[in-house]
């Protein structure tokens, strides 16, 4: 069969890497086309766009991009009516993927959605292009389950792929000493900086994030580079900082942090789930009054990590907008770091991450039911 593949940001090529590989074991003639990036093409295939192309958020961002963006739906619809695929996978990348899903389910090609938007985060209007636009869904977190429910959205909980992209990890078992010779690093304790996939969490975040080098001397910290930028990009904001960035060792990285500085995503829920001790952080254009705004009139949710939505109360804390500012920040990275109840505590709080969240298998789960609601 034929499938075409949206996954519009670094997270999405991965999990749909991992449901590509899935997907050939249980379906040998299969052939893919797709948006994405290096691990889906690595998997084999045509790739169409690369997410580095693709990737535009926040209201500056698309509005500079406005051609770009019009230049691509205008490339994925004809492309679709060319290919002709059997089935249309969308993953995640809601602006886009809603609107390449009405357009195919109007010309005729069935569509599944795996990795839902977080639109029980808000916009949850567009819970009604799902149900209209949609042949299947498949979900990743637990509690999406209950929110479709209310909408009258039939679903397939597969389990998380995040799951399976750390069971499958490069080093898995690998010592720490092991790690910090073959990346040339000292042998003080690691603060692991996971400073985002965009520009504009570049711009925002990571400078408050490396405040804390110079505050926390006994410590070294790692950035790690995301695959959408190169080491270039970051040179700006670390110059003359004592700072290394580590590229493609995200995981390995992480399981051998003291703690880590992660911007809001899906890199919170991976922190969690490699036991790593987290501060979540995110900012925005428009400082506290536009947040404020969002907070009363758009988000539905009360908390803006992945952890903490899953365990329904706050298991890592979160600094924010206006809250994420020098003081606040290395207040709570000295707790993290040095406060031994409060690391056992997000430990505990791990723990009960890890049973509700369960086991490896989320990639086969999915091609499986992919494949049998094909045929069927």
């Amino acid at each position: 069969m034929k499938y075409y593949i949206i996954a519009g940001e670094p997270s999405g090529d991965l999990h749909a890497s991992n449901l590509m590989k899935s997907l050939k074991e249980e379906d040998a003639n299969c052939e893919f086309r797709f948006w994405g990036g290096d691990l889906m093409k690595a998997v084999g295939g045509d790739l169409v766009r690369h997410y580095s192309e693709t990737a535009f958020m926040g209201i500056k961002e698309v509005v500079a991009n406005l051609g770009k963006i019009k230049a691509n739906f205008k490339l994925c619809k004809s492309d679709l009516l060319y290919y002709k695929p059997d089935v249309l996978i969308l993953v995640d990348y809601p602006g886009f993927n809603l609107r390449m899903a009405e357009f195919a389910k109007k010309n005729g090609i069935k569509v599944f959605y795996y990795i839902s938007p977080k639109i029980w985060a808000w916009n949850t209007g567009r819970v009604k292009k799902i149900k209209a636009y949609v042949d299947k869904m498949f979900t990743i977190l637990p509690f999406e389950n209950k929110f479709y429910q209310e909408y009258g959205v039939s679903i397939d909980y597969v389990g998380n792929p995040v799951l399976d992209a750390i069971d499958n990890r490069n080093n898995k078992n690998e010592d720490i000493t092991v790690f910090k010779e073959r990346n040339k690093l000292d042998n003080r304790p690691i603060v692991a900086l996971l400073a985002g996939s965009r520009g504009q969490e570049l711009n925002y975040v990571l400078p408050e994030m490396l405040k804390m080098v110079d505050e926390f001397p006994g410590y070294q910290f790692i950035i790690a580079g995301a695959p959408s930028f190169t080491e270039a990009s970051y040179q700006p904001f670390v110059e003359g900082k004592d700072i290394k960035i580590i590229f493609n060792q995200t995981y390995e990285l992480l399981q051998q942090a003291q703690g880590a500085l992660v911007t809001s995503g899906t890199a919170t829920l991976e922190t969690a789930l490699l036991d790593c001790p987290q501060i979540v952080c995110y900012k925005m254009w428009g400082g506290k009054p536009f947040y404020r705004f969002l907070q009363k009139f758009v988000l539905k949710v009360k908390h803006i990590s992945l952890v903490n939505l899953i365990l329904g109360k706050e298991g890592v804390k979160e600094v924010v907008q206006d809250q994420l500012y020098f003081d606040v920040l290395k207040a709570e990275l000295n707790n993290l770091l040095t406060n031994q109840d409060y690391r056992i505590n997000i430990f505990n709080n791990y723990n009960e991450l890890h049973k509700i969240m369960g086991e490896p298998g989320t990639s086969a789960r999915a091609a499986k039911l992919m494949v049998e609601a094909l045929l069927n």
